[in-house]
């Protein structure tokens, strides 16, 4: 098996061929709310049959998935938003070190990944740098945008550049708003959902307005989703999981932004996230890890 041509990701929106989940243990079950800071308590049931919902719409997108491994005992409750701890870029996958410290450890199952699937990892970000996934968009396949905040510092965008840099890679930071502290969730990907390469929806209000002007520059038409939606989902209505170009997964419930998504030429399918990701603040893009995108005819279960 060649296993160079079974992972690599430069686009938010090539179609996703293979991905990483992790499905919710006893951890996020049990989670206090207080600790990990989510919005309410956790309905086990409802919470499991929702996740269930949207890795049955991952995998009918036509990605295969692979499952991460994990514990019961683990204590990990964030793990299965698993786009944060690492991230995939064409060299191959780069392990993250994530700013909220209770996450951390997640790093340790993605390395174990990475080695079962026997695919490169290129570099690992160190203190004191931090740098989640979240905060990470491609604007195009040169150029990777990083929200830097409470979460991703300048430690941690210098040390993506320095491990990019040799694939011609340029790594460009835009500042995050304090908006709720450092305790909640505010990532880069909190604000944009790519859906195509010149289209992608956007909250206005706290967009950083150095990569709305860029995104122009690039041709990207931004999409600008209403206040009141962003504020009952928490965000979740901007958290879209691009499939393939104007292919996505959302969470249901919020019309308006459905309706901009559509009008735009989107084919959007929806899931309810209630119970699973309104709560615990991650939507269909944290619930996954994306490890091959590729614009190539592909068959799930096959070598492309």
């Amino acid at each position: 098996m060649q296993t160079e041509a079974r992972f690599g990701v430069s686009s938010m929106v090539a179609p996703l061929r293979r991905v990483a989940m992790r499905r919710p243990g006893r951890a996020t079950l049990e989670a206090d709310p207080a600790r990990w800071h989510y919005a309410g308590p956790i309905e086990p049931d409802r919470l499991l049959r929702q996740y269930d919902a949207i890795a049955a719409c991952v995998a009918a997108s036509g990605a295969e998935i692979e499952w991460i491994e994990g514990t019961e005992d683990d204590g990990l409750a964030d793990a299965m938003f698993p786009f944060d701890p690492s991230f995939m870029t064409p060299g191959g996958a780069i392990l993250l070190r994530p700013g909220k410290a209770l996450r951390q450890p997640e790093v340790a199952s993605h390395e174990a990944l990475y080695r079962r699937l026997g695919l490169p990892v290129i570099g690992a970000i160190e203190a004191p740098g931090v740098a989640e996934g979240g905060d990470l968009m491609w604007v195009d396949e040169r150029t990777l945008a990083a929200g830097r905040g409470f979460r991703t510092n300048q430690a941690g965008v210098d040390q993506l550049q320095a491990m990019l840099a040799p694939l011609g890679i340029e790594v460009r930071a835009f500042d995050l708003p304090m908006w709720h502290g450092s305790a909640a969730c505010l990532h880069l990907l909190s604000l944009v959902s790519p859906l195509d390469r010149d289209l992608a929806l956007v909250y206005p209000r706290l967009f950083p307005v150095a990569l709305h002007e860029l995104m122009r520059e690039r041709g990207i038409q931004c999409l600008e989703a209403g206040d009141e939606e962003f504020a009952a989902s928490g965000g979740m209505n901007l958290n879209v999981l691009a499939t393939a170009p104007r292919r996505g997964i959302a969470l249901d419930g919020f019309p308006e932004t459905l309706r901009l998504m559509r009008d735009a030429g989107c084919d959007v399918t929806c899931f309810d996230g209630d119970a699973l990701c309104i709560p615990c603040e991650g939507g269909p893009t944290c619930l996954t890890l994306p490890i091959l995108r590729d614009d190539r005819p592909f068959t799930p279960g096959t070598n492309p």
